[in-house]
């Protein structure tokens, strides 16, 4: 049974650990601010001038002026900070947050990534992904494992126009969770239900299969 988008979130959660400070891309990313494990404290950094993110709010209780980089309107924990998207970028810059969870349309088996334009669509801009990704030691995805047509979407190597480049360290997609190393992909995790057949079929670039494969635990 693939994971739903709030499955990857949970996923991810499960890699915070306490004391880091974590960039929440746009999209399936901003959900991993409502699974932190218990017993742990993560200062969620968003780009447009957040530190101290919560969770998204309950209906009824949003504040039209509190939003995240995705213009979702989110909350605030105990001791948040706002602050110019100038201050934001020095903190990303200066390499001080130590996991970025990102979205993606493509990855490819060396580690780059594409998520911020499809030729022939109209694109406000490229947003803040590439100084995210030329800056952060510690990039996971949040994705989907192929389109809706069923291609993969985890390549050899990326068609559409890249946003970093060999920087992808970790993928977890509503079938698996993949390792970017050497070059390669290799499968951490299935998700519940999932065979590794189906991910090696759902797979372009090269994979790597141990003897055994854990099944993901999602609360």
């Amino acid at each position: 049974m693939a994971l739903d988008k709030i499955g990857i979130a949970k996923r991810i959660a499960q890699e915070l650990k306490d004391g880091w400070y974590v960039n929440l891309g746009i999209g399936i990313p901003t959900l991993v601010a409502n699974y932190v494990p218990k017993g742990i404290s993560v200062e969620f950094q968003s780009e447009n001038g957040i530190l101290g993110m919560g969770e998204f709010p309950c209906d009824g209780e949003e504040d039209a002026d509190l939003i995240n980089a995705g213009k979702q309107t989110v909350t605030l924990n105990k001791g948040a900070v706002l602050f110019d998207s100038v201050t934001s970028f020095a903190m990303i810059r200066g390499q001080h947050v130590q996991l970025t969870v990102l979205g993606a349309m493509e990855v490819a088996q060396n580690g780059d990534i594409a998520n911020w334009k499809i030729p022939e669509r109209m694109v406000k801009g490229m947003g803040g992904a590439m100084d995210l990704v030329a800056s952060a030691q510690n990039i996971i995805v949040a994705m989907m494992h192929t389109n809706k047509k069923g291609d993969s979407k985890i390549l050899k190597k990326c068609s559409l126009p890249l946003t970093g480049v060999g920087c992808v360290t970790k993928i977890v997609t509503n079938l698996a969770v993949l390792e970017v190393r050497d070059n390669k992909f290799y499968l951490l995790e299935r998700a519940p239900r999932v065979t590794v057949d189906e991910i090696k079929n759902a797979t372009q670039g090269e994979l790597i299969v141990p003897d055994h494969v854990p099944e993901m635990t999602i609360d």
